[in-house]
């Protein structure tokens, strides 16, 4: 039996994330997609680089999320690369969420697209502050650090 993390099959990750916000909550969420969206996204060629997750209309969507189109696909089943695509959370998840981005300063970036163990899309959600920099000069010094120390001791020892 894989394990959670195994069993993750990415198809677009935000590896910048982590380094330009605070990320105080992580989410998972599903995601409604046509069948051309979910055949690109096996590809691997999506980006979540730039998107960002919002309230509309009383309901969480995904914003600016890049899928490129399937060329396999009919010129009439194509799909809208950036189109705004509905999350599916609990409502008390939504309730949640909402209450964070109404705090100044706080937004909801995707961390990773994914399909799960049964093969169904899912994005990873978090809720995050944005980063001066001077907090990412001091998470780097840390890092480099960190890297240092261990090849001191590898070296050593």
């Amino acid at each position: 039996m894989a394990t959670r993390d195994e069993a993750k099959k990415f198809a677009a990750q935000n590896r910048r994330a982590r380094f330009d916000f605070f990320i105080d909550d992580v989410l998972e969420a599903g995601i409604m997609l046509t069948g051309s969206e979910v055949k690109s996204l096996r590809g691997g060629r999506a980006s979540v680089n730039e998107a960002y997750a919002g309230l509309k209309g009383g309901e969480l969507y995904l914003f600016n999320a890049y899928i490129p189109e399937y060329l396999q696909a009919g010129r009439v089943d194509q799909h809208e690369p950036k189109r705004p695509r509905k999350l599916l959370v609990r409502r008390r998840e939504l309730d949640k969420l909402a209450a964070g981005i109404k705090q100044k300063g706080v937004t909801l970036v995707p961390m990773s697209v994914y399909f799960n163990d049964r093969g169904i899309a899912k994005v990873e959600i978090g809720l995050a502050t944005g980063k001066k920099k001077h907090d990412k000069r001091q998470n780097e010094k840390e890092r480099s650090w960190q890297r240092d120390k261990a090849r001191l001791m590898r070296d050593k020892g």
